[in-house]
């Protein structure tokens, strides 16, 4: 019996697709530790941690991806892998840029989440204390 020589690989945000290809192996990191996967390796289900995932394509260069919290699906020559953010870079040193900036954009936008929560709040309260006094 002869093994495949590949797997189809995707990586999925809520948003969009991040990657999708074919692969002759993948390194990912489980609650329960790292592991990899060949494509002739039995059907596996994994809680994935925020971590580096790394993608052997079929010409052999290795994509790096850096991930949030997800699950990795294998199902016979299919591995679907759905995280919640994700990054991803030609080379380790890229990977660490690209997370560097991804980071900057996330807080700053819970910078500006948190200054509009501000506003909202102080709203409520000119609006209650508005309610509390009384009319002449």
């Amino acid at each position: 019996m002869k093994l495949p020589a590949a797997m189809q690989v995707s990586v999925r945000l809520p948003t969009r697709l991040l990657y999708s290809g074919s692969a002759r192996k993948l390194h990912a990191v489980a609650e329960s530790g790292a592991f990899g996967l060949l494509p002739g390796h039995a059907d596996h289900v994994a809680a994935l941690v925020p971590s580096v995932l790394v993608v052997t394509d079929t010409a052999g260069s290795e994509l790096f991806f850096g991930i949030d919290h997800g699950l990795l699906v294998k199902h016979d020559q299919q591995v679907d892998i759905a995280v919640r953010r994700g990054v991803r870079g030609d080379s380790l040193d890229a990977l660490s840029a690209a997370v560097a900036a991804s980071l900057h954009e996330v807080d700053e936008e819970e910078r500006v989440a948190r200054t509009a929560l501000s506003r909202l709040e102080t709203g409520i309260v000119r609006q209650f204390g508005a309610l509390r006094k009384p009319e002449r």
